[in-house]
């Protein structure tokens, strides 16, 4: 348990930061969920839309500093070539 001021300052700064992360965190893995479902299921307009969100939400998860934005943008590129192999086939 924090005992001085600035201490207990910088505890509750770094869980509404950790409650942050985790919003942001969640919200990518639903829109991931949706992509691939929209994908499983072979409806490509649906999967095309779902990754346009999902590409938003990504690059702005980056540019908080949830992510990194390599990891972002590695994630963008798997998920797209996904999407090109549903596409082609």
């Amino acid at each position: 348990m924090a005992n001085l001021a600035q201490a207990k300052k910088r505890n509750k700064q770094n869980e509404t930061r950790r409650e942050r992360n985790r919003a942001r965190k969640s919200l990518l893995k639903t829109r991931t969920r949706a992509f691939l479902d929209s994908i499983h299921d072979g409806d490509l307009d649906k999967a095309k839309a779902h990754f346009v969100a999902l590409s938003k939400g990504l690059d702005s998860v980056a540019a908080k500093g949830t992510l990194h934005k390599k990891t972002a943008a590695r994630r963008k590129s798997r998920l797209a070539k996904r999407l090109n192999a549903a596409a082609k086939s």
